[in-house]
């Protein structure tokens, strides 16, 4: 009965701790510590199981989170999030956008608290009062949390709604342009202030500071494009020509994203940031830690 229990709540955890985290790998470790909690108490004596596992591991996913801020900030080149095939983590359609990458990023400029505040409000809609059991603080200062939180994510990530079928034409034209080096074709999908992070972690050849400037994006994707920039990609993640370079959109963190295989393993993600009909970021994680998932 206790495992059921537990069971039933799994991918409601794994979820809020992923969103907290931003690492599907540390949201199971914090699952896992939070079962092993769960098996050690008299479970009779629990009155809302939902209630008690968030707070378990809300708690738990804060604490990590602490001890990863300072591991990331001397991470190699840019930090981005662990990829997941969104309906690992978001089974429900209006959960899928508090998974973007664009929106985890910015999460990450968020203290612990304010992180885990903004996910229980604004990815599960969970009151105020709640919330400030979870997290041990009163309402008030709950409400302020929530606040700073909103503000700050508006700041980096201001609210746009673009129309999934647009997003999975921009990407199909995007994978088009780049594999036929067609520059002004590219030029013309990106914001003048267009920018590419990308994520190797000193595990894959990645640019380790953001590319900006449309000029400077596009140039860094022909030289990756073509016969020539495939060959010596393909060197890059140690392949060789023979093993196949395969491009597929599939859907990652709640949007479609640009999947790049050799030899039929993933090498590299494309995830774009679209606003007002532009690419204005170009997300591209090739760190393989972060790409097992795929």
């Amino acid at each position: 009965m206790t495992v059921e229990r537990f069971e039933e709540y799994r991918d409601l955890l794994t979820g809020v701790s992923y969103r907290i985290l931003g690492s599907l790998t540390d949201a199971e470790d914090v699952v896992q510590e939070a079962w092993l909690r769960w098996s050690e108490v008299d479970v009779s004596a629990v009155e809302n199981d939902r209630a008690y596992l968030v707070r378990v591991v809300t708690r738990l996913a804060i604490d990590r989170l602490r001890r990863l801020k300072a591991r990331r900030e001397s991470y190699v080149g840019s930090w981005l999030p662990e990829l997941v095939v969104t309906p690992d983590v978001a089974e429900h359609v209006e959960l899928a956008n508090s998974v973007e990458l664009a929106l985890l990023v910015v999460l990450e400029t968020l203290s612990p608290l304010e992180r885990a505040v903004f996910v229980l409000r604004e990815a599960f809609g969970m009151p105020y009062a709640e919330i400030g059991e979870v997290i041990g603080r009163s309402e008030a200062a709950t409400r302020q949390l929530a606040r700073r939180g909103r503000d700050h994510v508006r700041e980096g990530r201001p609210r746009f709604e673009v129309d999934r079928q647009l997003r999975l034409e921009f990407t199909e034209r995007f994978a088009r342009a780049a594999l036929g080096g067609d520059l002004g074709a590219l030029a013309a999908m990106f914001a003048e202030n267009a920018s590419l992070v990308s994520d190797g972690g000193g595990k894959a050849k990645a640019p380790r500071r953001v590319i900006r400037g449309a000029g400077r994006v596009v140039r860094f994707l022909a030289a990756i494009a073509g016969d020539e920039g495939a060959r010596k990609f393909m060197e890059s993640v140690g392949a060789d020509a023979d093993e196949g370079l395969k491009m597929e959109i599939v859907d990652v963190n709640g949007a479609p994203a640009l999947l790049v295989r050799v030899g039929g393993r993933a090498v590299t993600v494309f995830s774009l940031d679209v606003a007002d009909g532009l690419i204005r970021t170009v997300f591209m994680v090739a760190n393989p830690d972060k790409l097992a998932r795929l």
